[in-house]
């Protein structure tokens, strides 16, 4: 206390100094209580429980305490009401008003007070000016769906713009056709992906839904104006617009999953460039021309950047719209981009789904049987290549330990496949080509130790028998190596010799195959090979012998009709009185028609 200054009221008795104050507080009278004001005061400290303030005679301490606690209780108002003005300010949306902390001594002077005060107004209005500073609210777009913004677009609009951009791009077909794409993301550039969440639908849609994704929204009228003008296009300006769309879909695949991972508040934000324009002009393309698909397999095929499970929807998709526009196209691509990952490491109960999805829709088509076999050959090639009817086949087929879910899907499209796989002309030198293709797989598989799967292939075999007798001499070349699934097809030949001896009709190419066979049996067993070989040489040849007793005894009869046809023709002709009416080539036309095998 020695630094503050102090001032002092005393009455007029005490006005010789300080030291009369002094001795009158000691002497306990009323009168030595003074108001004491101080330009600062310490803060707040613990008082001594050992010391008491002086008291009067009633135990009451002395009358001037009021007015020392009632400046004490001033402060304090006059605090609260600062509070109350600060909670204020802040309802009304202004910036808080610091309150002083709790921890602050309730003695804090005055002075602290105005100092505190006047630093505490002047941040309240920094605080105050930048909140008044408020960002103007973003004005909310108008959520559009996708079919809105379709029924906004108007063919004779489009039909002009189409007509300006080949005129002014004459020769830039690759440029028409982003223009093109241009028009239709101006259209749905209001749709936001809330709207059109197309990721979210491929995955939880059936395949037979996404397929009309979003194209079902687009009039006719504009899809046929759409439609005549892409058929002008040439097939290099297509295929480059195709990969294109394609990269622009996969960046927004990845964009998205890259906000999943982050932040999923991403995902409401407006598609850059409307990605239901890419979908909707993709869509006309792969269903007009669906020959600039069959183009790009290659591409999708070999090209990692095409391949995963995340894009194999998008692929789906895009054969699906193609399938549209020509069944057999889509089995194509089916089988050459999509079945093999059935097999391949890759593969998952999720892809098998999608990729059976695919087939079971193109074969709910109306007439998708007679319309996929009779296309069965296009342009030369296969819908269903040797190589995929053999990842069919066995995939229809696998040992019952192998068995899934997948397998009874495949079982109920397998026969048509199959019709298909081997549908093509008769005798042709392409189904030549093919049936031996097959016989090499086939002939293996009959020899698997998987009961149903050696049946079909041994059904397979004696197929490729009857397209080409080139299939007898692979037989021959492959029978030892391949002892087991030989007997599998003899086994099959002899029990359905009756349904089989009219399509391997003339027999003497087997009846050939047959005897080489049983000369290779006795050689064997006469060189004393091991027990097991023994064994299987021993069945060999007693399905030889009993097929080569059948073909004999069919040729015996042809034989024998020949030979009394003959007989026949020339008594009559020797006997006849009007031999000279006889004509020699009905004679010979008569003969070839009862000795023709």
């Amino acid at each position: 206390m020695e630094d503050k200054h102090a001032s002092f009221e005393s009455s007029p008795n005490e006005a010789n100094g300080v030291h009369s104050a002094s001795h009158s507080v000691n002497n306990n009278s009323d009168h030595g209580w003074q108001k004491v004001t101080y330009a600062k005061r310490y803060k707040k400290t613990k008082p001594n429980n050992n010391s008491h303030p002086p008291e009067n005679s009633n135990g009451t301490l002395a009358g001037g305490a009021d007015n020392v606690f009632r400046s004490i209780e001033k402060q304090s108002e006059d605090r609260r009401r600062r509070i109350v003005e600060a909670q204020r300010a802040a309802n009304a949306g202004f910036a808080d008003v610091p309150i002083r902390s709790k921890e602050r001594s309730d003695y804090d002077d005055e002075d602290d007070y105005e100092d505190n005060d006047g630093a505490g107004n002047s941040a309240e209005n920094g605080k105050a000016e930048d909140v008044k500073k408020v960002k103007p609210k973003k004005v909310k777009k108008p959520k559009v769906t996708v079919a809105e913004a379709a029924a906004k677009i108007d063919a004779a609009d489009l039909a002009d713009f189409l007509e300006d951009i080949s005129k002014s791009y004459d020769k830039q077909q690759e440029i028409q056709m982003m223009r093109f794409a241009d028009y239709f993301g101006r259209a749905f550039s209001l749709v936001s992906s809330s709207q059109f969440p197309w990721m979210k639908l491929f995955r939880e849609s059936t395949v037979a839904k996404i397929v009309d994704i979003p194209l079902s929204h687009i009039s006719d009228a504009v899809y046929k104006t759409s439609v005549d003008w892409i058929n002008k296009r040439s097939p290099e300006a297509l295929s480059y617009f195709v990969l294109w769309s394609l990269d622009s879909i996969l960046v927004d695949i990845a964009s998205q999953q890259a906000v999943v991972k982050g932040s999923k508040k991403g995902l409401q934000q407006a598609t850059s460039k409307s990605q239901v324009a890419m979908f909707v002009v993709l869509a006309m393309v792969l269903r007009k021309k669906p020959d600039v698909l069959v183009s790009l397999l290659p591409t999708l095929r070999e090209n990692v950047k095409y391949q995963g499970q995340d894009k194999l929807h998008v692929i789906v998709w895009m054969i699906a719209q193609a399938s549209v526009g020509d069944l057999p196209v889509g089995l194509y691509a089916w089988c050459r981009n999509l079945l093999p990952m059935v097999t391949s490491k890759s593969g998952s109960p999720l892809s098998r789904d999608l990729i059976l999805q695919l087939v079971e829709k193109f074969l709910s088509a109306p007439k998708a049987r007679s319309i996929l076999v009779n296309g069965a050959v296009r342009k030369g090639e296969r819908l269903i290549p040797p190589s995929s009817f053999e990842i069919l086949m066995r995939f229809t087929f696998p040992v019952s330990s192998a068995r899934v879910k997948a397998t009874e899907r495949f079982e109920a499209v397998y026969s048509t496949l199959k019709e298909v796989a081997l549908a093509g002309s008769h005798g042709s030198k392409a189904m030549k080509q093919t049936s031996q293709q097959i016989f090499s797989f086939a002939l293996k598989a009959a020899g698997e130790r998987n009961l149903e799967l050696s049946k079909e292939a041994s059904n397979i075999v004696i197929w490729c028998f009857s397209q080409s007798s080139e299939c007898y001499r692979q037989w021959e070349k492959a029978y030892e190596e391949n002892l087991e699934a030989s007997i599998s097809v003899l086994k099959k030949l002899s029990d359905d010799w009756k349904e089989q001896s009219a399509k391997l009709s003339p027999h003497e190419p087997l009846r050939e195959t047959l005897k080489s066979f049983k000369q290779k049996n006795e050689k064997a067993l006469a060189s004393g090979t091991d027990a097991t070989q023994q064994s299987l040489f021993k069945d060999a040849d007693k399905y030889c012998k009993v097929m080569l007793g059948r073909v004999s005894r069919s040729h015996a009869p042809k034989t024998c009709m020949v030979f009394t046809v003959i007989a026949v023709a020339v008594g009559a002709f020797f006997l006849s009185p009007n031999v000279e009416t006889w004509d020699l080539k009905n004679l010979s036309e008569a003969f070839s028609s009862h000795t023709g095998f």
